[in-house]
C-alpha cells in the first residue's frame, strides 16, 4: 500500500511554553507522538498501538506563541509487529521539527502481534525515510 500522509495543527498559546517563551520540548514531544500515533490509528485499531520509542526528535527552529504548527506524520517502515511513523512540523512552510517514533502492535494481554501492514515507497524521498527507518535501533 502507499504510504499517506497525515496532518494535525496545533496553536501555541502561552501555557506550551518553556522558560525562554518558546515551543516547551515536553509539549513538542507530547504533539509529536499524537500526529504519530493518529497515522497509525488510520490503519489499525487505536487500542493495540502503543508507542515503544522516540528516535532522534530534532527542533530546527524555535516556535513562538501565537504560531500555528503543522505536524505531517505517516508511517514509513513496518516490520511484523513494529510501525515506524516520520513526522515533520513546519510554521508557515519553515521545517521546525521532525523524526522518527515506534509504536508495536499488541493484543489484548499487551503481547506484540502481526498487524500485516505494508508500505511501499513511491519517491525519492520516501525511498530515503523506509531507509533511515529500518536502520533505527530500539
Amino acid at each position: 500500500m502507499q504510504i499517506e500522509h497525515f496532518q494535525i495543527n496545533h496553536l501555541v498559546k502561552g501555557e506550551d511554553l518553556n522558560h525562554h517563551g518558546t515551543l516547551f520540548a515536553g509539549r513538542g514531544a507530547e504533539w509529536f507522538v499524537e500526529a504519530g500515533f493518529i497515522a497509525a490509528a488510520n490503519y489499525l485499531p487505536a487500542k493495540y498501538i502503543l508507542c515503544m520509542k522516540i528516535h532522534g526528535m530534532a527542533f530546527k527552529r524555535p516556535v513562538r506563541p501565537g504560531e500555528v504548527i503543522c505536524l505531517d506524520s505517516a508511517l514509513v517502515w513496518t516490520g511484523k509487529s513494529r510501525l515506524i511513523a516520520h513526522v515533520r512540523g513546519a510554521v508557515k512552510g519553515a521545517e521546525a521539527i521532525e523524526g522518527f517514533m515506534t509504536f508495536v502492535y499488541v493484543d489484548d494481554e499487551g503481547k506484540t502481534r502481526p498487524h500485516g501492514l505494508q508500505f511501499d515507497a513511491v519517491s525519492p524521498e520516501e525511498s530515503a525515510l523506509q531507509v533511515e527507518a529500518q536502520n533505527l535501533r530500539y
